[in-house]
């Protein structure tokens, strides 16, 4: 068959994106998936996100997200700012919506290519001898480093998300942070399921900016994310150990579209 397609990126962080209101793909089409995500290939990309129609009532819209490995997966932040744009883009919305995602109901606003995206609360930061752990709506593992740059993050990443600490819980996101200025951190991080850097991680940089607050690298509530594609604003509310009212804003771009056999 012929499939159309749709490809967006928010700060490098690459989506295949389909309208699968009709059930165009099979969700257990892992293969097809796989392959669509592949830069030789296919089309190329770090995930690929359907859209569906939602089941619950005043929710526009059911975001359904895959890693590179064809597999479905946690939330992705990126890749959901990416979908609100692309909701737009099929007159789904105007500049505000309510969608379901795996982890539950979210908020967003669209503003030209700027893009707003309420994130879960987060009830837990877990501080470890070297390093914080807390789940964004993915799990995430947080080392502050004093020259990221200088970092293999493809070896030292795949060391800790293939650990013993996380092999019951199928590995984790592992994020590298190197406070720049006031409330500004450079962000780099190894993506499960792509298995290798990305140049952007949504609900890693929201993780970055909570474990920073959390452990006094930044006082603000209000954080400047700098990833390898690009900046990222993460704002949010503490509430003793936990943080409530978490938003990721930051670009989303519909970069082309095209029609691929499969």
């Amino acid at each position: 068959m012929e499939l159309s397609f749709y490809k967006y990126q928010g700060t490098g962080n690459d989506f295949v994106m389909v309208d699968n209101r009709q059930n165009i793909i099979s969700k257990n089409n892992t293969n097809l998936i796989k392959t669509l995500c592949d830069r030789k290939f296919g089309i190329g990309a770090d995930g690929l996100i359907l859209l569906e129609n939602a089941d619950e009532p005043r929710v526009d819209f059911k975001m359904v997200y895959f890693n590179s490995d064809g597999r479905e997966s946690s939330m992705c932040g990126n890749g959901g700012r990416c979908i609100v744009a692309f909701a737009h883009f099929l007159g789904i919305i105007k500049d505000r919506t309510v969608f379901t995602a795996i982890d539950g109901l979210h908020e967003a606003t669209i503003e030209g290519d700027l893009v707003s995206l309420k994130m879960t609360e987060v009830e837990r930061v877990e501080e470890k001898e070297d390093a914080v752990f807390l789940n964004t709506g993915s799990p995430h593992h947080v080392v502050f480093h004093k020259d990221v740059a200088s970092l293999n993050i493809k070896e030292e990443g795949a060391a800790i998300r293939y650990s013993e600490a996380y092999k019951k819980a199928g590995g984790t996101n592992v994020n590298f942070s190197q406070p720049s200025e006031e409330a500004v951190l450079r962000v780099r991080t190894y993506e499960r399921g792509v298995e290798d850097e990305t140049l952007s991680c949504g609900t890693g940089v929201t993780a970055v900016a909570l474990a920073a607050f959390a452990t006094g690298k930044v006082s603000a509530n209000k954080v400047k994310l700098l990833t390898p594609g690009g900046e990222l604003f993460v704002s949010f509310e503490p509430e003793g150990r936990s943080f409530k009212n978490i938003w990721l804003t930051g670009p989303a771009k519909q970069v082309f579209k095209g029609e691929i056999s499969c």
